[in-house]
C-alpha cells in the first residue's frame, strides 16, 4: 500500500493563479539574488554558494513523500537563483554573446523534453509521482530558467529593447499559448510548458527593471533590497498555500480511494 500511496501523490502543486503568480516572484527573486551575490562577492564563491543551496533544496525535496509548499518553492527559489548564475557566468565569465546562450539552454531543453517524453510517454506535470518523473521535471525547470535568463538579457541588451521593454514583449508572448490553450484548444501540456518558459524571462526582466541603474533604463533600487522584498512577498504566499486545505482534501480523497 505504501507505494501505492506514493505513486498517487503528486509532488507539484495544482496550477492556479497563485502558482503563476508566486513563479513569476520566484524568477524575479533569482535573478536580483543573484545579481546581489556575484556582484558582492567572489563570483566563484557565489556560484558554489548557489549550488550547495540548490543541492541541499533537491535532496529535502526528493526526500518529500508528498507535495509540500514550503519545500517545493524553496527548491523553486534555488533553481531560480543557480539557474541565473550559469547563464549569466557562461556571458560574464566566459564572454559567450547572449544569443549563443539562449541557443545553447534552447537545445538542452528540447533535450531533455524529448528524453522525458520517450522514457514516460508522457511531459504532463501532473503525472509527477516517481522519482525518475521527478527528476525529469527538476531538469526541465532548471533548464527553463537558465533559458529564460539568457532570452532576457538577449532581448534587453543584445537587441536593444531596454528591460521595461522586454517585460511588456514576454507578456505579448505568454498570452499567445493562454489564448490559444482557452479559445483554440491547444494542448494543456504544451500550452503549460510554453507559458513556464516565457514567464522565466518577464520575472528577469522585472528584477532587472527595479535593481538596475536609472542610466541603463532601471529604476535604481538595488538588487538586494529587491531581492529581500521579492522574498517577503514569497513567503507570504507560501504561508498561504500551506495554510489552504485544498491540497490536504485531496490527499485525504486520494486516501480513501485505495
Amino acid at each position: 500500500m505504501d507505494m501505492t500511496i506514493n505513486k498517487a501523490f503528486r509532488k507539484v502543486p495544482e496550477i492556479t493563479i497563485v502558482f503563476w503568480i508566486v513563479k513569476l516572484l520566484t524568477t524575479a527573486m533569482g535573478e536580483a539574488t543573484s545579481d546581489f551575490l556575484v556582484f558582492k562577492i567572489n563570483p566563484y564563491l557565489a556560484v558554489a554558494i548557489g549550488a550547495i543551496a540548490l543541492t541541499i533544496a533537491l535532496v529535502i525535496q526528493f526526500s518529500a513523500r508528498r507535495y509540500i509548499p514550503l519545500v517545493y518553492w524553496l527548491t523553486v527559489a534555488m533553481v531560480a537563483v543557480f539557474g541565473t548564475m550559469a547563464a549569466d557566468a557562461l556571458h560574464i565569465q566566459l564572454a559567450i554573446p547572449y544569443i549563443v546562450t539562449t541557443i545553447l539552454f534552447s537545445v538542452v531543453l528540447t533535450i531533455v523534453f524529448i528524453v522525458w517524453h520517450k522514457t514516460e510517454k508522457t511531459l504532463s506535470i501532473h503525472s509527477i509521482n516517481t522519482k525518475r518523473r521527478e527528476i525529469f521535471y527538476w531538469l526541465t525547470v532548471l533548464a527553463t530558467f537558465a533559458l529564460g535568463t539568457a532570452a532576457g538579457d538577449l532581448t534587453a541588451i543584445t537587441l536593444g529593447l531596454g528591460y521595461f521593454s522586454s517585460i511588456l514583449l514576454f507578456i505579448g508572448l505568454v498570452a499567445i499559448p493562454a489564448i490559444g490553450y482557452w479559445l483554440f484548444k491547444l494542448n494543456g501540456i504544451v500550452a503549460f510548458w510554453i507559458a513556464y518558459i516565457l514567464t522565466r524571462p518577464i520575472g528577469a526582466s522585472f528584477a532587472d527593471w527595479m535593481d538596475r541603474s536609472k542610466s541603463s533604463g532601471g529604476l535604481a533600487l538595488g538588487s538586494g533590497h529587491v531581492g529581500i522584498w521579492l522574498t517577503i512577498i514569497i513567503i507570504v504566499f507560501v504561508g498561504y498555500m500551506t495554510l489552504n486545505r485544498k491540497e490536504i482534501r485531496r490527499e485525504q480523497t486520494v486516501l480513501k480511494q485505495l
